[in-house]
């Protein structure tokens, strides 16, 4: 394993040698742009594991994606062998349909301080609330980004991240009421607390979310990356893609439904995805939104 190699897998050309804020968004957007976020081999035949080794070969020399514990334990060895201060944190996500945050701690995220200051680098969430840049930890004070304005809020040492979207423009009415469009305008993310997390605290979350049924990893087949202007995903079926600010306040979301055997095709063509197995698209209703 060497940073080179993963730079040339994301194709970042810029400083290694100062370990500032600035070389670090370069960084972290170079990741989210080349490393889609997705869970393909739950439904291709494939386990997840968390030891580095297999994330890099993964990540770096299959030129796939991951989800949380895959994309940022690889950030975080990245940053921490350029000298950044770094550590993990864990937090659970908050779940729309049910109106309420996990019970179980399943996202992993990267803390960095840079000249005292804290910050929260995620590059495993995807979709509309995958920031574009560090988040400083600050509470209450909004932070936009083109993806939208992102928030934190500290309640007796539990911190809580939201974000504020656009109005959003869907130009294929038969998708309008999709339940992967997210009906609200503010919506909470997830919640944390401080204390540093090893990845050894997610290997049981980490069996658990491909195998139990009752996990959105289970119930959908997720591929999604960022672009220079929005986000694609592919969700089952379903592409979509958003272009933020495509208009003053208002991000325009085009949805389309694939045949089978346009799938694996989509994922070569729109995220540089080619899979050693055969994928089975799966997209069971009303369990994530974009």
């Amino acid at each position: 394993m060497n940073l080179e190699e993963y730079f040339a897998r994301t194709g970042y050309k810029g400083s290694t040698e100062k370990q500032d804020l600035e070389t670090l968004t370069d960084i972290f957007q170079h990741h989210i742009r080349a490393v889609p976020f997705e869970n393909l081999s739950i439904h291709c035949g494939e386990k997840i594991t968390l030891e580095l080794e297999h994330v890099y070969n993964k990540i770096v020399r299959r030129k796939r994606g991951g989800w949380c514990m895959e994309n940022n334990q690889l950030l975080g060895w990245v940053l921490k062998g350029l000298g950044y201060d770094t550590s993990f944190l864990g937090a659970y996500v908050f779940n729309p349909h049910q109106n309420a945050y996990a019970t179980l701690m399943t996202h992993l995220v990267v803390k960095v301080v840079i000249d005292g200051k804290a910050y929260v680098v995620d590059g495993g969430f995807g979709v509309s609330y995958q920031m574009w840049q560090p988040m400083e930890l600050v509470s209450g004070k909004d932070q936009p980004q083109a993806p939208g304005v992102f928030r934190f809020t500290e309640k007796n040492g539990v911190w809580y991240l939201e974000k504020m979207r656009r109005k959003q423009y869907v130009p294929n009415q038969s998708f309008s009421n999709s339940d992967l469009l997210d009906k609200k305008e503010c919506r909470k993310v997830y919640m944390f607390s401080l204390e540093p997390r090893t990845v050894e605290d997610f290997h049981f979350q980490c069996t658990h979310l491909q195998t139990s049924p009752d996990s959105l990893f289970t119930k959908k087949s997720i591929c999604t990356l960022q672009t220079p202007d929005g986000f694609r995903a592919l969700i089952g079926w379903t592409l979509t893609e958003t272009t933020y600010n495509y208009k003053e306040n208002m991000d325009l979301v085009e949805f389309v439904t694939l045949e089978d055997e346009e799938v694996e095709k989509t994922l070569k063509e729109k995220f540089n995805i080619t899979l050693e197995r055969k994928l089975v698209p799966i997209n069971v209703k009303g369990t994530y939104t974009i």
